[in-house]
Protein backbone atom coordinates (compact mmCIF):
# COMPACT_ATOMS: atom_id res chain seq x y z
CA UNK A 1 0.00 0.00 0.00
CA UNK A 2 1.44 3.45 -0.85
CA UNK A 3 1.30 5.93 2.36
CA UNK A 4 0.98 8.68 0.15
CA UNK A 5 -1.27 10.36 -2.65
CA UNK A 6 0.40 12.12 -5.13
CA UNK A 7 -0.79 14.86 -7.75
CA UNK A 8 -4.23 14.79 -6.57
CA UNK A 9 -7.59 16.95 -4.99
CA UNK A 10 -10.37 15.35 -3.63
CA UNK A 11 -13.75 16.65 -2.94
CA UNK A 12 -15.39 16.28 0.36
CA UNK A 13 -18.34 17.95 2.25
CA UNK A 14 -15.88 20.62 3.60
CA UNK A 15 -14.01 21.50 0.30
CA UNK A 16 -11.32 20.60 -0.80
CA UNK A 17 -8.72 18.44 0.57
CA UNK A 18 -5.11 19.63 -0.75
CA UNK A 19 -2.52 16.84 -1.61
CA UNK A 20 0.05 18.10 1.04
CA UNK A 21 -2.98 17.94 3.88
CA UNK A 22 -3.27 14.13 2.50
CA UNK A 23 -0.02 13.57 2.78
CA UNK A 24 -0.35 15.22 5.97
CA UNK A 25 -2.88 12.96 7.22
CA UNK A 26 -1.39 9.65 5.39
CA UNK A 27 1.91 9.90 7.35
CA UNK A 28 0.42 11.15 10.75
CA UNK A 29 -2.29 8.60 10.91
CA UNK A 30 -0.65 5.24 9.12
CA UNK A 31 1.12 2.94 10.94
CA UNK A 32 2.56 -0.01 8.76
CA UNK A 33 3.31 -3.77 9.68
CA UNK A 34 6.45 -4.65 8.22
CA UNK A 35 6.90 -8.55 8.01
CA UNK A 36 10.68 -9.19 8.57
CA UNK A 37 11.17 -11.28 5.66
CA UNK A 38 10.53 -7.90 3.50
CA UNK A 39 13.76 -6.59 1.38
CA UNK A 40 13.62 -3.24 3.72
CA UNK A 41 15.24 -4.77 6.64
CA UNK A 42 18.95 -4.17 6.84
CA UNK A 43 20.34 -6.78 9.47
CA UNK A 44 23.48 -6.65 11.26
CA UNK A 45 24.01 -9.17 13.59
CA UNK A 46 26.23 -12.00 14.33
CA UNK A 47 23.01 -14.51 14.19
CA UNK A 48 19.76 -13.63 12.96
CA UNK A 49 17.19 -15.79 10.43
CA UNK A 50 13.45 -15.36 9.72
CA UNK A 51 11.59 -18.15 11.53
CA UNK A 52 8.38 -20.06 13.01
CA UNK A 53 8.22 -19.58 16.58
CA UNK A 54 5.72 -19.69 19.36
CA UNK A 55 3.17 -19.89 16.25
CA UNK A 56 4.36 -16.66 14.20
CA UNK A 57 6.68 -15.65 11.77
CA UNK A 58 9.35 -14.13 13.59
CA UNK A 59 13.37 -12.72 13.74
CA UNK A 60 15.84 -13.92 15.69
CA UNK A 61 18.44 -11.77 16.43
CA UNK A 62 21.39 -11.65 18.47
CA UNK A 63 24.13 -9.37 18.49
CA UNK A 64 23.05 -6.60 16.15
CA UNK A 65 20.45 -4.33 14.94
CA UNK A 66 17.96 -4.99 12.38
CA UNK A 67 17.35 -1.45 10.82
CA UNK A 68 13.75 -0.38 8.72
CA UNK A 69 16.06 1.08 5.42
CA UNK A 70 13.49 3.03 4.23
CA UNK A 71 11.95 4.59 7.25
CA UNK A 72 11.72 8.49 8.20
CA UNK A 73 10.87 8.87 12.25
CA UNK A 74 11.45 12.02 14.37
CA UNK A 75 8.19 11.75 16.23
CA UNK A 76 5.34 8.89 16.47
CA UNK A 77 4.90 5.59 17.43
CA UNK A 78 7.49 1.96 17.22
CA UNK A 79 5.59 -1.24 18.18
CA UNK A 80 6.45 -4.74 18.06
CA UNK A 81 5.84 -8.03 19.92
CA UNK A 82 8.99 -9.82 21.35
CA UNK A 83 9.77 -13.28 22.81
CA UNK A 84 12.63 -14.62 25.14
CA UNK A 85 13.78 -17.70 27.13
CA UNK A 86 14.43 -15.82 30.13
CA UNK A 87 18.11 -16.00 29.79
CA UNK A 88 20.84 -13.32 30.24
CA UNK A 89 19.77 -10.95 27.58
CA UNK A 90 19.64 -7.28 26.04
CA UNK A 91 16.73 -6.86 23.39
CA UNK A 92 14.89 -3.74 22.41
CA UNK A 93 13.95 -1.15 20.10
CA UNK A 94 15.67 1.50 18.61
CA UNK A 95 14.97 4.62 17.12
CA UNK A 96 15.87 8.12 15.47
CA UNK A 97 19.11 6.01 14.08
CA UNK A 98 21.35 7.62 12.46
CA UNK A 99 24.05 4.90 12.16
CA UNK A 100 25.25 2.19 13.90
CA UNK A 101 26.76 4.37 16.50
CA UNK A 102 24.25 6.80 17.10
CA UNK A 103 20.78 6.37 18.05
CA UNK A 104 18.40 5.90 20.69
CA UNK A 105 16.95 2.74 22.59
CA UNK A 106 14.89 1.05 24.79
CA UNK A 107 16.03 -2.71 25.70
CA UNK A 108 14.20 -4.85 27.79
CA UNK A 109 16.60 -7.41 30.85
CA UNK A 110 14.49 -10.34 30.83
CA UNK A 111 17.25 -11.58 33.51
CA UNK A 112 16.40 -8.69 36.01
CA UNK A 113 12.77 -9.28 35.91
CA UNK A 114 10.88 -7.51 38.98
CA UNK A 115 13.91 -5.83 39.46
CA UNK A 116 14.86 -2.04 39.64
CA UNK A 117 16.84 -2.71 36.50
CA UNK A 118 14.12 -4.87 34.61
CA UNK A 119 14.34 -2.19 31.46
CA UNK A 120 16.16 0.44 30.07
CA UNK A 121 16.33 3.62 27.89
CA UNK A 122 19.76 4.31 26.89
CA UNK A 123 21.26 6.47 24.46
CA UNK A 124 24.11 5.58 21.80
CA UNK A 125 26.34 8.82 21.37
CA UNK A 126 29.32 7.95 18.66
CA UNK A 127 29.22 4.33 20.05
CA UNK A 128 29.01 4.22 23.42
CA UNK A 129 25.91 2.79 25.32
CA UNK A 130 25.42 5.10 28.24
CA UNK A 131 23.50 2.67 30.91
CA UNK A 132 26.27 3.29 33.43
CA UNK A 133 25.64 6.90 33.32
CA UNK A 134 21.84 7.08 32.84
CA UNK A 135 20.50 5.09 35.28
CA UNK A 136 17.32 5.13 38.11
CA UNK A 137 14.30 7.18 37.98
CA UNK A 138 13.60 8.52 34.22
CA UNK A 139 15.97 5.72 32.86
CA UNK A 140 15.16 2.35 34.11
CA UNK A 141 11.98 1.05 35.92
CA UNK A 142 10.92 -2.85 37.59
CA UNK A 143 8.74 -4.79 35.25
CA UNK A 144 7.78 -8.63 36.07
CA UNK A 145 8.46 -10.48 32.78
CA UNK A 146 6.91 -13.52 31.81
CA UNK A 147 9.12 -15.90 29.45
CA UNK A 148 8.91 -18.08 26.82
CA UNK A 149 4.95 -15.59 25.63
CA UNK A 150 4.37 -12.80 23.49
CA UNK A 151 4.89 -9.51 24.84
CA UNK A 152 3.77 -6.15 23.15
CA UNK A 153 6.08 -3.09 23.27
CA UNK A 154 4.66 0.09 22.41
CA UNK A 155 7.69 3.36 22.51
CA UNK A 156 5.59 6.82 21.93
CA UNK A 157 8.21 9.28 21.20
CA UNK A 158 7.55 13.42 21.53
CA UNK A 159 10.27 15.87 20.94
CA UNK A 160 12.62 15.46 23.88
CA UNK A 161 10.50 12.74 25.56
CA UNK A 162 9.07 9.15 25.28
CA UNK A 163 7.18 6.97 26.81
CA UNK A 164 7.41 2.96 27.00
CA UNK A 165 4.20 0.51 27.26
CA UNK A 166 5.26 -3.15 28.13
CA UNK A 167 2.24 -5.67 27.77
CA UNK A 168 -0.05 -2.94 28.92
CA UNK A 169 -1.32 -0.76 26.36
CA UNK A 170 -2.90 1.60 28.56
CA UNK A 171 -0.37 2.66 31.43
CA UNK A 172 3.44 3.23 30.33
CA UNK A 173 5.65 1.29 32.41
CA UNK A 174 8.82 4.19 31.96
CA UNK A 175 8.34 7.85 31.09
CA UNK A 176 11.64 9.35 29.97
CA UNK A 177 11.40 12.88 30.70
CA UNK A 178 14.50 13.81 28.85
CA UNK A 179 15.86 12.14 25.87
CA UNK A 180 19.48 12.85 25.57
CA UNK A 181 19.89 13.25 21.97
CA UNK A 182 19.07 15.57 19.66
CA UNK A 183 15.92 15.89 18.22
CA UNK A 184 16.54 14.31 14.60
CA UNK A 185 15.02 12.60 12.10
CA UNK A 186 16.09 8.69 11.83
CA UNK A 187 15.65 5.12 11.42
CA UNK A 188 13.57 2.75 13.35
CA UNK A 189 14.59 -1.30 14.17
CA UNK A 190 14.83 -3.58 16.84
CA UNK A 191 18.32 -4.56 18.85
CA UNK A 192 19.21 -7.80 20.60
CA UNK A 193 22.87 -7.88 22.38
CA UNK A 194 25.41 -10.41 22.71
CA UNK A 195 24.16 -12.70 24.66
CA UNK A 196 20.45 -14.70 24.98
CA UNK A 197 18.91 -13.89 21.62
CA UNK A 198 15.51 -12.38 21.03
CA UNK A 199 12.65 -13.39 18.77
CA UNK A 200 10.47 -9.99 17.30
CA UNK A 201 7.38 -9.83 15.21
CA UNK A 202 4.38 -7.48 14.40
CA UNK A 203 6.93 -4.32 13.64
CA UNK A 204 5.16 -0.97 12.97
CA UNK A 205 5.75 2.30 13.02
CA UNK A 206 3.75 5.41 12.49
CA UNK A 207 5.42 9.23 11.80
CA UNK A 208 3.05 12.06 14.14
CA UNK A 209 3.77 14.77 15.56
CA UNK A 210 4.16 15.42 18.84
CA UNK A 211 1.57 12.98 19.69
CA UNK A 212 0.20 13.46 23.49
CA UNK A 213 1.72 11.24 26.31
CA UNK A 214 0.32 9.55 28.91
CA UNK A 215 2.96 9.47 31.58
CA UNK A 216 4.58 12.82 33.19
CA UNK A 217 8.00 13.81 34.26
CA UNK A 218 8.38 13.98 38.13
CA UNK A 219 11.39 17.02 39.43
CA UNK A 220 14.18 16.82 37.54
CA UNK A 221 17.59 15.89 39.00
CA UNK A 222 19.00 19.45 39.42
CA UNK A 223 22.94 20.48 40.04
CA UNK A 224 24.09 21.10 43.99
CA UNK A 225 26.19 24.49 44.89
CA UNK A 226 29.56 24.19 43.57
CA UNK A 227 28.93 21.00 40.57
CA UNK A 228 31.19 21.81 37.55
CA UNK A 229 29.14 22.72 35.33
CA UNK A 230 31.51 23.04 32.48
CA UNK A 231 34.73 21.18 31.08
CA UNK A 232 37.35 21.12 28.92
CA UNK A 233 37.65 18.10 27.00
CA UNK A 234 40.74 16.88 24.92
CA UNK A 235 41.19 14.43 22.12
CA UNK A 236 41.36 11.53 22.79
CA UNK A 237 44.60 9.15 23.02
CA UNK A 238 45.72 5.87 24.32
CA UNK A 239 44.87 5.02 28.55
CA UNK A 240 48.34 2.96 28.53
CA UNK A 241 50.48 6.27 27.80
CA UNK A 242 49.44 6.72 31.45
CA UNK A 243 50.82 4.11 32.76
CA UNK A 244 53.42 4.80 35.71
CA UNK A 245 53.17 8.77 35.13
CA UNK A 246 52.85 10.58 38.47
CA UNK A 247 53.67 13.65 36.75
CA UNK A 248 51.81 15.42 33.57
CA UNK A 249 54.46 15.80 30.82
CA UNK A 250 53.86 18.69 28.30
CA UNK A 251 52.21 17.77 25.37
CA UNK A 252 51.65 20.25 22.74
CA UNK A 253 49.70 17.81 20.75
CA UNK A 254 46.65 18.33 22.82
CA UNK A 255 43.33 19.61 21.37
CA UNK A 256 40.81 20.68 23.91
CA UNK A 257 36.79 20.89 23.48
CA UNK A 258 34.32 23.03 25.36
CA UNK A 259 31.81 20.75 26.97
CA UNK A 260 28.41 22.05 29.03
CA UNK A 261 27.49 19.47 31.73
CA UNK A 262 23.86 18.03 31.85
CA UNK A 263 21.63 19.22 34.29
CA UNK A 264 22.89 17.57 37.50
CA UNK A 265 26.31 18.16 36.24
CA UNK A 266 27.22 15.01 34.18
CA UNK A 267 29.52 15.89 31.36
CA UNK A 268 28.82 12.81 28.90
CA UNK A 269 32.67 12.25 27.59
CA UNK A 270 31.48 10.94 24.46
CA UNK A 271 29.88 13.61 23.08
CA UNK A 272 33.04 14.78 22.47
CA UNK A 273 35.33 11.83 21.01
CA UNK A 274 34.95 8.50 19.79
CA UNK A 275 36.36 5.43 21.51
CA UNK A 276 39.04 3.52 19.09
CA UNK A 277 41.94 1.51 18.78
CA UNK A 278 44.28 3.42 21.04
CA UNK A 279 41.85 5.92 21.88
CA UNK A 280 39.77 5.23 25.07
CA UNK A 281 41.06 8.09 27.43
CA UNK A 282 41.06 11.76 27.71
CA UNK A 283 41.64 14.52 30.04
CA UNK A 284 39.11 17.20 31.31
CA UNK A 285 40.40 20.08 32.97
CA UNK A 286 39.27 22.91 34.98
CA UNK A 287 40.96 25.76 36.67
CA UNK A 288 40.47 26.89 40.40
CA UNK A 289 40.77 30.34 41.31
CA UNK A 290 42.02 30.28 45.17
CA UNK A 291 42.36 33.35 47.12
CA UNK A 292 44.82 31.04 49.25
CA UNK A 293 46.85 28.29 50.03
CA UNK A 294 44.39 26.37 51.06
CA UNK A 295 42.54 22.43 51.46
CA UNK A 296 39.37 21.60 49.44
CA UNK A 297 37.32 18.65 49.14
CA UNK A 298 36.82 17.40 45.69
CA UNK A 299 34.02 15.08 45.33
CA UNK A 300 33.67 13.05 42.15
CA UNK A 301 32.37 10.55 39.99
CA UNK A 302 33.38 8.81 36.90
CA UNK A 303 33.35 5.97 34.53
CA UNK A 304 35.04 3.68 33.84
CA UNK A 305 38.58 4.98 35.08
CA UNK A 306 39.99 7.73 36.45
CA UNK A 307 43.46 9.34 37.72
CA UNK A 308 43.57 13.16 38.77
CA UNK A 309 46.19 15.64 38.56
CA UNK A 310 46.24 18.55 40.54
CA UNK A 311 49.06 21.17 38.94
CA UNK A 312 50.36 18.20 36.94
CA UNK A 313 51.04 15.96 39.88
CA UNK A 314 48.80 12.37 40.21
CA UNK A 315 46.98 12.65 43.83
CA UNK A 316 44.17 9.96 42.74
CA UNK A 317 43.58 6.38 40.05
CA UNK A 318 40.35 4.58 40.85
CA UNK A 319 38.89 2.11 38.80
CA UNK A 320 34.85 1.99 38.84
CA UNK A 321 35.07 -0.77 35.60
CA UNK A 322 31.73 -2.98 35.73
CA UNK A 323 32.28 -6.18 37.93
CA UNK A 324 35.92 -4.45 39.08
CA UNK A 325 35.07 -4.62 42.89
CA UNK A 326 33.22 -7.95 43.00
CA UNK A 327 30.79 -10.06 40.24
CA UNK A 328 27.71 -7.71 41.28
CA UNK A 329 29.63 -4.72 41.03
CA UNK A 330 27.61 -2.28 38.14
CA UNK A 331 30.30 0.56 38.29
CA UNK A 332 27.35 3.13 37.55
CA UNK A 333 28.20 6.82 38.03
CA UNK A 334 27.57 8.83 41.23
CA UNK A 335 29.50 11.47 43.48
CA UNK A 336 31.34 8.17 45.29
CA UNK A 337 34.85 9.14 45.60
CA UNK A 338 36.24 12.34 47.33
CA UNK A 339 39.95 13.86 47.22
CA UNK A 340 41.08 16.65 49.94
CA UNK A 341 43.25 18.78 47.09
CA UNK A 342 45.95 21.20 48.35
CA UNK A 343 45.54 24.46 46.44
CA UNK A 344 48.17 27.33 46.09
CA UNK A 345 47.26 30.63 46.10
CA UNK A 346 46.20 31.81 42.76
CA UNK A 347 45.29 29.35 39.75
CA UNK A 348 45.12 25.72 39.88
CA UNK A 349 44.85 23.06 36.85
CA UNK A 350 42.58 20.13 38.21
CA UNK A 351 42.73 17.05 35.16
CA UNK A 352 40.97 14.31 35.25
CA UNK A 353 41.88 11.43 32.93
CA UNK A 354 39.02 9.45 32.06
CA UNK A 355 39.02 6.18 30.26
CA UNK A 356 36.38 3.68 29.39
CA UNK A 357 35.81 0.40 28.31
CA UNK A 358 32.09 0.06 27.82
CA UNK A 359 28.36 1.58 29.62
CA UNK A 360 29.22 5.06 29.52
CA UNK A 361 32.06 7.70 29.18
CA UNK A 362 31.38 10.02 32.18
CA UNK A 363 32.23 12.53 34.56
CA UNK A 364 30.84 14.34 37.21
CA UNK A 365 32.75 16.55 40.12
CA UNK A 366 31.70 19.37 43.19
CA UNK A 367 33.38 21.36 45.11
CA UNK A 368 31.19 20.78 48.50
CA UNK A 369 32.91 24.18 50.01
CA UNK A 370 33.86 26.89 46.99
CA UNK A 371 34.31 29.55 49.92
CA UNK A 372 37.17 31.38 48.58
CA UNK A 373 37.68 29.85 45.09
CA UNK A 374 36.30 29.64 41.70
CA UNK A 375 35.95 27.47 39.15
CA UNK A 376 36.35 27.65 35.19
CA UNK A 377 36.70 25.72 32.05
CA UNK A 378 40.20 25.85 30.44
CA UNK A 379 40.67 25.66 27.29
CA UNK A 380 44.07 27.14 26.95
Amino acid sequence: MKRFVEKATFTCAGGLLTTSLLMLIAASSFAETIPFDSPRWDVQANESRVENYLGRQSLLLKGGVALLEDSRFTDGIVEFDIAFTGERGFMGGIWRVQDTMNYEEFYIRPHETGQPDACQYMPVINGVSGWQIYHGAGYGVSIDYDNDTWLHVKIVVSGGQAEVFVGDVDTPALFMPELKRAVVEGKVGVSAGNFAPAHFSNFSYQSAPSPTLAGSAGASRIAESGTVMSWAVSNAFGEKSLADIVRLPDDASIRWKQIECEGWGLANLARVNEIGEGANCVYARVMVQSGEDQIKPFRFGYSDRARVFLNGTLVYAGDNTYRSRDFRYLGTIGFFDEVYLSLKKGPNEIRVAVSESFGGWGLIAQFPDTNGISVDAALK
